[in-house]
């Protein structure tokens, strides 16, 4: 996350690096979708915002509580929160979920439908928007799952370049303990250069 947090421009900075996630994932996005996630990407280094919680209470009772929120501007902002949470969190933990048994699958149902709802308040007027924005939440609710791989493949790239640069053991442990379990060409080219894996596939410690 220093890497991230030192970067000049951190727009500029995910903007490139989600444009080379989306063609490695062959994930086509209008640039409305495209600056959503960038914005979304960049809020999460942002350790105040109040999105970084959204996973600490169970979904499902968060996703019935913002549907049933009576202020249809408050529903919106709960249900944006939701998705935005939950796809964020797919992408950069999404091991941790499985490793407590909870569905990729399931997950993507509660991030893809809050989404999905989001766009339906936009659709009643009930929150400042426009057609182009509505038609933004109706795309990160259609293409949910190819977006989760586009963050998986964005939390690749930033500990690789993590990785690549880092003076310590901790920040290559971290990036290869991810390479394990996701194989990532990006991570293990950035992990080839500690003469850990090779440059290419799945190779193993040397």
């Amino acid at each position: 996350m220093s890497t991230i947090v030192a970067a000049t421009n951190v727009d500029g900075f995910f903007h490139e690096i989600v444009e080379t996630a989306m063609r490695t994932r062959k994930v086509e996005a209008t640039d409305g979708a495209t600056h959503y996630l960038v914005g979304l990407l960049s809020d999460y280094t942002r350790p105040a915002d109040d999105a970084g919680r959204t996973m600490d209470r169970p979904l499902t009772f968060l996703l019935d509580e913002a549907l049933h929120t009576n202020d249809l501007g408050e529903r919106f902002e709960k249900l944006r929160t939701l998705g935005d949470g939950v796809l964020y969190g797919l992408g950069f933990f999404g091991d941790h979920f499985e490793a407590r048994g909870v569905a990729p699958g399931y997950l993507k149902g509660i991030g893809a439908k809050a989404y999905g709802s989001a766009r339906l308040v936009l659709n009643t007027g009930g929150a400042a928007a426009n057609d182009s924005t509505t038609d933004i939440f109706g795309e990160l609710a259609a293409k949910f799952d190819a977006f989760v791989g586009v963050m998986t493949e964005v939390a690749d790239c930033t500990l690789a370049i993590g990785a690549i640069g880092a003076k310590s053991s901790k920040g290559v442990l971290k990036a290869y303990e991810r390479w394990l379990k996701t194989g990532s060409d990006s991570l293990a080219e950035a992990l080839s250069g500690h003469g850990l894996v090779q440059a290419r596939g799945k190779g193993s410690i040397q």
